[in-house]
């Protein structure tokens, strides 16, 4: 096909990345330790651990996996744990016993939790004990065998370690009571694996690093199989597209507020910031803006990610005026479309453009992102190197120029497969490697690619596509208004006819506002027949906003 996108590429930028030079996630972080002994590795709650520290600790947990509980290679841990010091000590003790890591939203219902640990077959989970008694309700139904619980504090050094897990249990009683037989705590694990030696486990490019579930937008939540020569290579592309960006502000500093077990900080903080010996500032709680904005306001930082309603609450939030942007050099916004107007703000209040990035638990993730040096522009960006995309029709034939398709992707970070599925990843992979993403998008004549919606999120009015994100983003534009989210709903007349829902800044703000400035910016069909004024939206856990949910309750 014709890479239409490499003559907009940043000059020394490649089309195709070399060979990376770990075989193994693994092999990638045990070359940070050695390499970056004394760097800051992970910052939470005032505890900073260096690289140093976080060999030693995982060390311990790998043997403890490996050598007390006798797992073995390619068997699975669950992982249930926010932006706490506990996680990348885990992560790391799993790849160097040989494992398989399986990431848990810790805000599952017991519902979901049975359906992923039985699903992936996980033998282990280490868990926050804020969510153990969920896991109480369904262990009996899966095929856990051990149970290692931990308190927030645990890392946190003493006596700080002490007086947080106290408040948390006992102040503010924010661990119910829960009864696991034979659970063990974290630090009792790493006593036990000080113990052990651990045993040189064999793993390379073919061997699966995660489970990493998928959302559940259809269905039941799939397990999307990402090999250790998905994870590595995309750490590879997404180093070599950044380039020089970081030039005298290394290390990178990373304010890490996304979840960790969310692939895209999983990939473009935990993993791509280790492998250039960076720091990563964790945020455990973001959805706590005001502790959010005094946290960051007390680090120089050099990379932000986030998605755009994070980035439009936090400008909203008393204390953003201290944070410091100096030394910010990339801010990437992924999850979700970035709203034009957030942009805006965004650039004029830290001097640091939002660069879209796309891709997909699928593509582990990153697959089309912005040149470090653009302004924002709509656009999702150029393909990475190493990676094709084309835009299909529904016959899967690839559509000219322009024209508006389903996006769909090749590379070497595209999954192998769902763990277990046939029949669903024969649904998303067609012959030659390429990945269906149901993302609807076009092409540009310079190879820039932007996304008009997700394929199920398209609304049909009388026949014309109408996307969502476009109504959004006329909206937001109006300064009453926070978020916005626009369903279509059935209409016995057009077929379906857009609603809207509106959180607002200014109580104000009225719905014959609204709609004077959608007659001003919008055609006819796509204006929005109904407003609905709401206090919040219902979101992931990541921050996008869930028009499934409102579609379910219209």
């Amino acid at each position: 096909m014709d890479k239409v996108w490499l003559k907009s590429y940043p000059e020394g930028v490649p089309a195709e990345v070399p060979t990376p030079p770990f075989r193994s996630v693994r092999e990638l972080i045990e070359h940070s330790f050695s390499r970056f002994p004394d760097n800051s590795a992970y910052t939470s709650m005032g505890r900073t651990l260096s690289y140093a520290d976080l060999n030693h600790l995982s060390m311990q947990f790998a043997c403890y996996l490996q050598q007390t509980i006798g797992l073995t290679r390619g068997e699975r841990v669950a992982i249930m744990l926010p932006n706490v010091l506990q996680y990348p000590v885990t992560l790391c003790g799993i790849f160097r016993a040989g494992l398989v890591a399986v990431n848990v939203n810790p805000l599952y219902t017991a519902r979901e939790l049975k359906h992923q640990l039985k699903d992936s077959g996980a033998r282990c989970i280490v868990i926050l004990e804020n969510f153990a008694h969920v896991l109480e309700e369904v262990i009996a139904d899966t095929e856990i065998d051990y149970v290692v619980t931990t308190g927030v504090g645990d890392l946190l050094g003493w006596p700080k370690s002490a007086l947080t897990n106290f408040v948390l249990r006992h102040v503010k009683k924010q661990v119910p009571a829960y009864h696991l037989a034979k659970s063990v705590s974290f630090k009792g694990a790493l006593r036990a694996g000080a113990k052990k030696s651990l045993q040189s486990v064999d793993i390379g490019f073919a061997d699966i690093a995660f489970l990493q579930y998928t959302g559940g937008t259809t269905g039941v939540s799939k397990g999307a199989m990402l090999s250790h020569r998905n994870m590595v290579y995309n750490v590879q592309q997404t180093t070599v597209w950044q380039g020089d960006a970081y030039k005298g502000v290394e290390p990178i500093v990373a304010i890490t507020a996304l979840p960790l077990y969310h692939i895209f900080s999983l990939q473009g903080n935990c993993l791509t910031v280790m492998a250039q010996g960076g720091q990563n500032i964790l945020i455990a709680n973001p959805r706590d803006f005001e502790g959010f904005a005094k946290e960051i306001a007390s680090h120089k930082f050099s990379l932000f990610t986030g998605v755009n309603t994070m980035f439009s609450a936090l400008m909203n939030t008393p204390g953003f005026e201290d944070i410091d942007f100096s030394d910010l050099r990339v801010c990437i916004g992924g999850g979700t479309a970035v709203q034009p107007a957030v942009a805006k703000d965004w650039k004029k209040a830290t001097g640091t453009t939002i660069l879209q990035g796309y891709g997909l638990t699928e593509t582990s993730p990153a697959a089309i992102v912005c040149r470090i040096d653009s302004e924002f522009s709509g656009t999702i960006g150029l393909p990475i190197p190493s990676t094709e995309v084309m835009i299909t029709g529904d016959d899967g034939n690839e559509l000219p120029t322009g024209q508006i398709g389903e996006i769909c992707i090749k590379g070497p970070q595209v999954m192998e497969g769902y763990w277990q599925r046939p029949a669903e990843t024969a649904e998303v992979m067609f012959p030659g490697g390429w990945l269906r993403t149901g993302d609807i998008g076009r092409m540009d004549d310079e190879g820039y690619f932007y996304i008009e919606d997700r394929k199920k999120d398209m609304i049909l009015v009388s026949g014309f596509n109408v996307y969502p994100n476009e109504i959004e983003n006329v909206i937001v534009e109006l300064d009453g208004v926070l978020e916005a989210a626009a369903i279509g709903i059935p209409d016995e007349r057009s077929g379906e006819v857009v609603k809207v829902f509106v959180v607002r800044k200014n109580e104000n703000l009225s719905e014959q506002d609204i709609i004077d400035h959608c007659r001003e910016n919008l055609t006819g069909y796509k204006r929005p027949k109904l407003i609905e004024f709401r206090d919040e939206l219902p979101k992931t856990n990541i921050g996008k906003i869930l028009r499934r949910a409102l579609r379910d309750e219209s």
